[in-house]
């Protein structure tokens, strides 16, 4: 059954988006449905910066569903883009992909292993599979099938006809100097640790500009299939176009009013497709909305094709916490896919839907993770209980499903740091787990794991492969005999106050209350008090209390969360361990 966002009048960029978009449709193209568009290079692996490219606009999309319209969101997978560069560090790939450079992605081989036909179709799979699980409905546009079939023909001839207006355009921008960098656009540039901005069309590609005049279309070369080539000379009447290639020195004459080699330059091309396709919506990195950048000069050749700019809001950057500022070229970048690994499609979406493109974000793929699902459970209880912002219930209703209906949700949607510590603590065993989570509520035991599924599994995910291996936690085989000598008769009595309390407050709460109390008690006050009934000494007390305890355990000063860690030793291993067998 389709969800309505709630509450989304002024306080939500969506419903504000959406507004503007079902206007200009209304006004642009009545009675057909809204278009909305993303494009995404698949020039290597596709990263949460360019995730940011879709769910913009699918957001959108999503909220004009939710009012009754019909709704396109296209993706242009631009895999007839040259390959510019071998990507660092892509299994399977090495320095001999540098002879490729030149070719359309599509004409690239895959890396060795792979089971694609070819470098796009390889890095294109991932995303794919990505989206579906975040619930994006899109339209698919290989631009290697359209250009290469013909559908762009007419357009392509067009724009040669119209090649002195369109450099005329370009004319007003060749030699402007681009304005200084104010220092605050600097800094949200120097602190953005994933540039968003890369997946969009070729941002860098020369606008067609050569000796013989300016041509804003290059043919790929029918020797050495590289688009290196130089367009020599053109006939509007005959649409003959010879071109001589710079790298093999192929030369040869075509016909364009037949030939499918080739492609529109990147800042004639873009604006081309708004037209095509009728686009009203599409947003568009920091890189393509600086003066002179593809949206802007697209912004005015757009007319000769005869279109109108879409609504295009320029997204800012999305970090990862914890990394150094990457991007695709240089390897390593997280994607949608790694995200989704370790953490639930709600949380991705969320993430993406409470900020406004504008804005930047990080995403955590440390122990921030930890704080951003317990700030998400928080929302999700305040929802419940109708406590939360308009603006933010608008962001969570986004976030946990889309007009179609709810994405699919864990069950049982346990603190991720407490899965996180079980997972750490079992490794892999999930009959413990299972037997830790049931002790968490005793008078609601978990009886399955699936019902915590699919975020335990996350959050084992995150466990197995964001925690170093000497973070991990490995509990002792046998007791510290020397520490457990060395020990005062004041650690020795608070080990016994909390063994004898083991039995009675066996579940995530009692033990709580009872290692938070033993440094209590042990002070001469009630184990219920207060911060405000205790001296600042007690919370020294506890942190050295809390400090023994992790020796005895698990041979460091810190670990998981006691409560957890405790009940994942379990009753007779944590006496045994402590010193304190009955």
């Amino acid at each position: 059954m389709p969800i309505v966002a709630q509450s989304t009048e002024t306080t939500d960029w969506v419903s504000r988006f959406a507004d503007e978009v079902i206007e200009a449709s209304e006004r642009r193209a009545p009675g057909k449905p809204v278009v909305v568009a993303s494009g995404l290079s698949p020039s290597g692996p596709i990263h949460l910066g360019n995730l940011r490219e879709v769910m913009t606009p699918h957001l959108v999309a999503d909220e004009v569903r939710r009012r009754g319209h019909e709704v396109r969101h296209l993706i242009s997978w631009d895999d007839y883009d040259r390959y510019r560069k071998v990507p660092a560090g892509i299994d399977g790939v090495d320095a001999s992909w540098a002879e490729h450079i030149g070719k359309p992605l599509t004409s690239v081989p895959a890396p060795i292993g792979s089971s694609f036909p070819n470098w796009a179709e390889h890095f294109k799979a991932a995303m794919v599979g990505a989206l579906a699980e975040l619930g994006v409905e899109f339209d698919g546009i290989s631009q290697t099938a359209q250009y290469t079939s013909g559908v762009y023909r007419e357009q392509i001839l067009h724009a040669m006809r119209h090649r002195a207006d369109i450099d005329a355009v370009l004319a007003q921008y060749r030699t402007k100097q681009q304005p200084p960098v104010k220092k605050q656009q600097q800094k949200a540039v120097d602190e953005a640790e994933l540039e968003a901005a890369e997946g969009s069309g070729a941002a860098d590609e020369d606008d067609g500009t050569g000796s013989a005049g300016y041509f804003p279309y290059k043919p790929y070369c029918g020797g050495c299939g590289k688009d290196l080539t130089i367009v020599d000379s053109y006939d509007d009447d005959t649409t003959e176009l010879t071109y001589t290639c710079s790298e093999c020195g192929h030369t040869e004459t075509v016909r364009l009013n037949e030939f499918n080699r080739g492609k529109l330059v990147w800042k004639v091309d873009w604006p081309m497709r708004w037209a095509y396709e009728g686009v009203i919506f599409e947003p568009s990195g920091v890189d393509h909305s600086s003066p002179g950048s593809s949206f802007q000069v697209g912004g005015q050749i757009v007319g000769i094709f005869g279109g109108e700019q879409p609504i295009g809001p320029m997204y800012a950057f999305v970090g990862i916490s914890g990394m150094a500022k990457m991007s695709s070229s240089k390897g390593g970048v997280p994607t949608p896919s790694d995200a989704l690994r370790i953490m639930e499609p709600q949380l991705l979406r969320w993430l993406y839907a409470r900020r406004r493109p504008n804005q930047s974000f990080k995403i955590a793929f440390d122990q921030e993770i930890q704080r951003l699902y317990d700030e998400w459970d928080k929302l999700d209880g305040k929802v419940a209980d109708g406590t939360a912002l308009p603006a933010d219930v608008a962001a969570h209703a986004r976030a946990v499903g889309t007009a179609g209906g709810e994405l699919p949700r864990t069950p049982r949607p346990l603190p991720y740091r407490t899965l996180a510590s079980v997972a750490d603590v079992t490794a892999g065993h999930s009959d413990q787990a299972l037997r830790i989570l049931s002790d968490l509520d005793p008078e609601h035991p978990l009886t399955s794991l699936a019902e915590a599924r699919p975020r335990y599994d996350k959050a084992e995910a995150w466990i197995n492969t964001h925690v170093p291996a000497d973070q991990r936690t490995i509990v002792r085989e046998e007791p510290d005999a020397d520490l457990l000598a060395s020990l005062d008769e004041a650690s020795l009595r608070s080990l016994r106050l909390l063994a004898d309390g083991l039995e009675d407050h066996w579940s995530l709460d009692g033990l709580t209350h009872l290692v938070y109390g033993v440094p209590k008690v042990q002070a001469g006050f009630s184990a219920d008090a207060g911060p405000k009934e205790l001296p600042a000494e007690i919370k020294t007390a506890q942190r050295t209390f809390f400090a023994l305890l992790y020796r005895l355990l698990v041979t460091r000063d810190t670990g998981p969360r006691l409560p957890t860690l405790l009940l994942a030793v379990g009753q007779e291993r944590v006496r045994a361990l402590l010193g304190q067998e009955q």
